[in-house]
């Protein structure tokens, strides 16, 4: 957190002494040297850090200084900036002004130099300490964005986890067992195969693999084997010792003496010589924390065409996948222990097999909740109640309540605590930053990713890359955190992007536990808690059901406040105390996120006085207008008033030359996306706004706004709504200009619940479309299309959408003549298609070696729909289909039983005769068989009792 803070601080200092050098005046000296004591000190801080965990207390007290300094800063910076920087003057009248702003300032500009001494004292006192720490403890600096430094004197030989995890008596580990066990004895006997596990910590990946390693068959199959502990601080060499004494030992040979005094590259070639001679081996690497080790390891490991088998534990998906390049190697995704094997191994433990006492049940439920099927936590937690008293239930009501509290005691829950930690010291600085920032939000939140890499975007922890937006690298942060299994993604959108993700509980309370340490943020439900420091730079507001009068603003003050955010809707009595205060002090406010405060009906005026404002997210709130007081937030780069009831922006929104996201849209049914948005009105000269990256949606009934879309260049995100008939070839021309467009959303002037106008969207280069016009489009960028409206044809461009990864079609209303399918069956990354409304014919046919990588399909209220077809040979790649609203189809589609990777088939509404045929179906008719391959099937429809959901066979069976 503190080098994230300090390279902010660091660029802040750049960039005033670049811009504002003159305002400095005789302070531009004290500027530059605090400048560079900072840079010294943000090199060995990245090493440091690295260590905080389990450094001397003066070490990380040195740290804690360094992070109040840098916050300091930029408390006097931003100051300095919003007094004296906010209103450059040319002229004569500029300088009349300049004159008497300094006269009128001059008392300020003492207190802001009188700070910089004190900020330069502090700095050369903490420079101090750096030096004697870098001395004092070994800690030496290295290269920006090199990997933390390797403990090569330190190998862990065991593992908190394993040990813990060998008590679970194998419940729940059987299939997963056999699975692996028959991985390992099939295939090609001539390769060599690698089985890679993945899956966060406590999930019981050591104890699987330990079981697999020692089953019978598998010894008997490999008479030379290895168990080799990995770990996160591994010392090759002495890995290397000790998986060579194992072979040795296995076969009952003498180990050489001369190993003691071999180099890493002798060792290795003495591993790969002795495993050439000795036969079949399967050698197992436990905790593999990155593709270095196997990188290196793997070329002591020969193919000698004895079938070997080489086995990894990681909790890393790169890793795992890195591992297995081959064509039969084989990754597998270790998953939490389903509920019952949870309340199996959870009773087991405590009750030694007996059932739970009913009176304890809803709290043994509840705290077995928070394990989310976690085996070390359920063994850990299990172990601190067993010494509780039966008989009591009190007791276990309180572990129950205080479980966050006890993650950070002393016990069994203590080295949970550590297992989840070491995942947390692994990352790099800027993702421990990141994650500590998911503290914001409450238990259980399902959390949108777009809004989180915004914020992380605001708050400036997401770092430059050159040629890519800082929006794509938040989405990079994002993969890495899900890979590093510190994150859960519930749902993705399209090419794999998070589109929302949660945390695992006890994940949570280690992130919450060291976001106190170091004062991320400060949480309110607006009753009076102690926070961590006076100095709170970060409040999150949680929902509260408390209606009492909340005092707690009058406890502290706000000068300090950076960011101010509603974690779903305040309580209106917060938001009646809390708000007014923080805006009224507040004023280097940069973040301030409202979303889903109903009660708030007009913004505030004390808004517009936020010259340091970046993000303001004012979605689902009751805002009715924008002022034009709004042009005043010149800083302002992310604009969110969607789901309000605005509807015009005013000219003045002309003036935020920062802007790079503006989202103000209203989807016309919540509940159901395929009846679109609503856009809204812009001002004439929208195409001014150059930095804009987004624009969601905007209004398109006026065919200026149409033209000035093509001066947006910097687009990727478009969303129109209400685009006449006539301007469709204004629009081609327009979007023939934005050569960075990923996404793209149309709809046209909608009628009544399923009627649209015609969209004409065949004007651009039709007589030109060769390949050389086309590349020169934003066909090239384009990955994501939606089109909601009436088509008389497919627009001819789709067919050349080379990069396009879905496509929506909604209310097209295609004629049986113009197949939807034809312009989309060679497009090569194309992955999911949803139709709704789109196609007036009777039949649709997916031919042999069309949609290779289609792995959604998704066809609702195509009413004249009879027949589907998969010809052998096409969509080779689909796991999903959802059929929904389709009167007329009687049977499954023709060449379903060709689709060997489909995982679910979901059948909503569809004839009568069909889903009774499907509901009442045995295994010895037509259709059973050719179904039985897929994992999950859900067939719902309406009867006299209200909504049916009937699962011929999948997960909830």
């Amino acid at each position: 957190m503190a080098v994230t803070i300090l390279s902010s601080v660091l660029n802040q200092l750049s960039i005033l002494l670049l811009e504002e050098g003159q305002l400095l005046g005789g302070l531009r000296q004290e500027v530059e040297l605090i400048r560079d004591e900072l840079g010294h000190m943000r090199a060995f801080l990245r090493v440091a850090e690295t260590k905080e965990e389990d450094a001397d207390p003066r070490l990380q007290e040195w740290i804690k200084q360094v992070r109040e300094a840098a916050y300091d800063i930029e408390d006097v910076l931003d100051e300095f900036v919003a007094r004296f920087a906010l209103h450059p003057a040319t002229g004569f009248h500029g300088s009349v002004r300049r004159i008497f702003n300094s006269i009128k300032t001059l008392r300020g500009r003492h207190k802001v130099a009188e700070q910089i001494q004190s900020i330069k004292a502090r700095v050369k006192n903490i420079s101090e300490g750096h030096r004697r720490y870098q001395l004092e403890f070994g800690v030496t600096t290295r290269v920006s964005g090199s990997p933390p430094a390797v403990n090569n004197t330190t190998w862990r030989q065991s593992r908190d986890d394993a040990i813990l995890v060998e008590e679970a008596e194998l419940v729940g580990i059987d299939k997963p067992k056999q699975q692996l066990v028959s991985q390992l004895l099939g295939g090609d006997e001539s390769q060599l195969k690698v089985v890679s596990v993945v899956g966060m910590g406590g999930l019981g990946k050591t104890t699987l693999v330990k079981k697999v390693h020692e089953d019978l068959d598998v010894r008997r199959h490999f008479p030379v084997r290895a168990f080799v502990t990995v770990s996160q601080t591994c010392n090759f060499q002495e890995l290397l010792k000790d998986l060579t004494r194992q072979l040795h030992n296995e076969l009952k040979k003498a180990v050489p003496e001369s190993i003691e005094a071999m180099t890493a590259i002798q060792l290795k070639q003495c591993v790969k010589d002795f495993l050439q001679q000795a036969g079949r081996y399967a050698i197992v690497f436990d905790d593999v924390w990155d593709t270095e080790f196997w990188n290196a390891i793997r070329i002591a490991l020969p193919k000698n065409g004895y079938g070997n088998r080489v086995m990894l534990t990681t909790r890393k998906a790169d890793v795992a996948f890195a591992s297995c390049t081959q064509s039969q190697d084989y990754v597998f995704k270790m998953v939490p222990l389903s509920f019952e094997d949870s309340w199996t191994l959870f009773c087991n433990k405590i009750f030694k097999g007996n059932g739970c006492p009913a009176h304890l049940t809803d709290f043994a439920k509840g705290i077995l909740g928070k394990c989310e099927g976690l085996p070390l936590a359920i063994l850990a937690i299990s172990g601190l109640l067993a010494l509780k008293d039966l008989n009591i239930a009190e007791e276990w009501k309180m572990v129950r309540c205080s479980l966050g509290g006890e993650l950070e005691g002393s016990g069994m829950l203590d080295k949970v605590r550590k297992v989840l930690s070491l995942s947390y010291n692994d990352l790099p600085c800027h993702l421990k930053t990141c994650l500590l920032y998911l503290s914001i939000y409450p238990e259980d939140f399902e959390i949108g990713c777009h809004r989180l890499v915004q914020l992380w975007t605001a708050e400036r922890y997401v770092e430059k890359r050159e040629e890519m937006t800082l929006e794509d690298v938040g989405y990079n942060y994002l993969k890495e955190l899900a890979n590093r299994s510190l994150i859960q993604v519930s749902e993705s959108f399209y090419e794999g992007i998070p589109y929302s993700c949660r945390i695992h509980d006890l994940v949570r309370e280690v992130i919450l536990s060291k976001s106190r340490e170091q004062n991320t943020v400060a949480i309110t439900t607006g009753q009076y808690t102690r926070w961590p420091s006076s100095k709170v730079r970060r409040l999150v507001v949680h929902n509260s059901n408390n209606t009492q009068q909340h005092q707690e603003s009058q406890y502290y003050c706000f000068d300090h406040l950076r960011s101010f955010i509603a974690i779903e809707s305040m309580n209106p009595l917060v938001s009646k105390n809390l708000l007014p205060k923080v805006l009224r002090s507040g004023r280097l406010l940069k973040v301030l996120d409202l979303r889903g405060e109903k009660t708030l009906e007009e913004i505030p005026n004390e808004i517009f006085h936020l010259y340091r404002l970046r993000y303001l997210n004012l979605y689902g709130t009751g805002i009715k207008a924008i002022p034009k007081s709004i042009g005043k937030l010149q800083n302002l780069e992310y604009l969110n008033l969607s789901d309000t009831q605005v509807r015009e922006l005013p000219m003045e929104i002309l003036k935020l030359q920062k802007l790079q996201h503006l989202r103000v849209f209203k989807l016309v049914d919540p509940l159901d996306h395929n009846y679109g948005f609503r856009g809204f009105m812009a001002p004439s000269k929208l195409g001014g706004l150059f930095a804009l990256q987004s624009l969601f949606g905007i209004d398109a009934s006026e065919s200026i706004i149409v033209k000035e879309i093509g001066k947006l260049t910097e687009l990727r995100e478009l969303g129109i709504s209400n685009l006449r008939r006539e301007d469709g070839k204004e629009l081609c021309s327009s979007l023939a200009n934005l050569t960075s467009l990923r996404e793209l959303t149309v709809s046209s002037i909608r009628k009544d619940d399923d009627d649209y106008e015609v969209m004409n969207l065949n004007h651009h280069h039709q007589q030109h479309s060769n390949s050389s016009s086309v590349s020169s489009s934003f066909l090239v960028s384009l990955r994501m299309l939606v089109l909601s409206g009436r088509l008389e044809k497919m627009p001819w461009w789709i067919a050349h959408l080379q990069s396009l990864v879905r496509v929506d079609l909604n209310w097209s209303s295609l004629s049986d003549e113009e197949d939807p399918l034809e312009s989309l069956h060679h497009l090569p990354n194309l992955g999911a298609v949803q139709f709704c409304g789109s196609y007036q014919g009777e039949g649709l046919c997916f031919k042999a070696g069309g949609f290779l990588r289609l792995k959604t399909l998704y066809l609702k209220k195509i009413d004249k729909l009879r027949w589907m077809k998969m010809e052998e040979g096409a969509l080779p790649s689909l796991q999903e289909i959802t059929l929904v609203e389709l009167p007329l189809m009687q049977e499954l589609p023709w060449g379903i039983e060709h689709l060997s990777h489909l995982q679910k088939l979901r059948l909503y509404l569809l004839s009568s005769q069909l889903t009774r045929n499907l509901v009442d179906q045995n295994e010895e008719s037509e259709d059973y068989t050719r179904i039985a391959h897929i994992p999950e099937i859900v067939i719902g429809f309406l009867s006299n009792e209200g909504w049916n959901e009937h699962r011929l066979w999948g997960k909830n069976m």
